[in-house]
């Protein structure tokens, strides 16, 4: 009796097995069947087929005109839709970054993921979506989709962009010694970061840290830059055609105060010139630096 029983409960486990595989490898085939029917979908709309995108909508679906607002329902005014975009947003294109399948039911399935709308002349729009696909006669078909704005990364870049040719290595070399300079763009483009080294006879006499960025409530280019012997400064930059003046005001490391008028001229991509004058350092007078070329290096 008590082999009869064994006997049995492993024919139920094994079944049981079987039967999971069985239900595995069929939503493998579902899965497979959706991410199908989401590039053939992809293809339509880059294709502008109103009616072929039409056809991958159930009867009832329910679609919401990304540019308008308006919901309509049912495939024939979901294909008029389709044909309004198409002629108010241009060649528009989709792309689509699918993040995961997950089935309902054995006849709803929920697909969420990234799609991003290309446009000429256009930033891209990038969404993240959320479509449900449901099963009828054997064909997945969208039911509804909802989306919602990735949220924009703010960035001054606008602001800063006039003074893009600065990324890169450059240096001004003399008999004396050199300095080089590297410039690049943080995260974002939100900054510009140069670093410094001044060096003379093959040591490095001083080296530092400069950071120039936007500051939205001044409505001025502002930089800060910090040294290796224990001082910063802080400049604000005006433009005046290819030159920038930036306005120095900072601290030694013996606490004394400092001021400078710095001008940068842009000659070309490959050349700049700079010179600095008004300089003051405790209250006392400097000499100004004469003009030097700067080339990239």
């Amino acid at each position: 009796m008590k082999h009869i029983l064994g006997i049995g409960l492993l024919i139920a486990a094994t079944s049981g097995v079987e039967c999971l595989a069985a239900e595995a490898d069929t939503q493998a085939q579902d899965k497979a069947a959706v991410r199908a029917t989401g590039e053939a979908y992809i293809q339509a709309f880059n294709g502008r087929d109103t009616s072929a995108l039409a056809a991958f909508w159930s009867p009832e679906a329910v679609y919401t005109n990304r540019l308008t607002g308006e919901q309509v329902v049912g495939r024939e005014a979901i294909a008029g839709q389709f044909a309004s975009i198409f002629e108010t947003a241009g060649d528009l294109k989709l792309a689509v970054d699918v993040a995961s399948i997950q089935f309902v039911s054995p006849n709803v399935a929920v697909e969420q993921g990234v799609a991003k709308f290309l446009a000429p002349e256009a930033e891209p729009e990038q969404i993240d979506y959320s479509a449900v696909y449901v099963r009828r006669d054997g064909k997945w078909l969208l039911d509804r989709v909802t989306d919602d704005p990735v949220p924009v990364v703010q960035s001054q870049y606008q602001h800063l962009k006039s003074l893009q040719w600065m990324i890169g290595s450059w240096v001004d070399e003399s008999d004396s010694g050199q300095i080089a300079t590297d410039c690049s763009w943080t995260k974002n483009k939100n900054f510009m970061t140069r670093s410094f080294t001044v060096s003379i006879e093959d040591g490095i006499e001083l080296s530092g840290m400069q950071i120039i960025g936007w500051d939205a409530a001044a409505k001025q280019i502002r930089s800060w830059t910090f040294d290796s012997d224990g001082g910063f400064s802080e400049g604000r930059w005006t433009q005046e055609d290819n030159r920038w003046f930036v306005r120095k005001k900072g601290t030694a490391a013996d606490g004394s105060r400092a001021t400078a008028v710095n001008i940068i001229t842009h000659v070309d991509d490959n050349t700049f010139t700079l010179k600095s004058t008004q300089r003051t350092s405790a209250g006392d007078l400097l000499p100004n630096i004469d003009e030097v070329v700067v080339v990239r290096r």
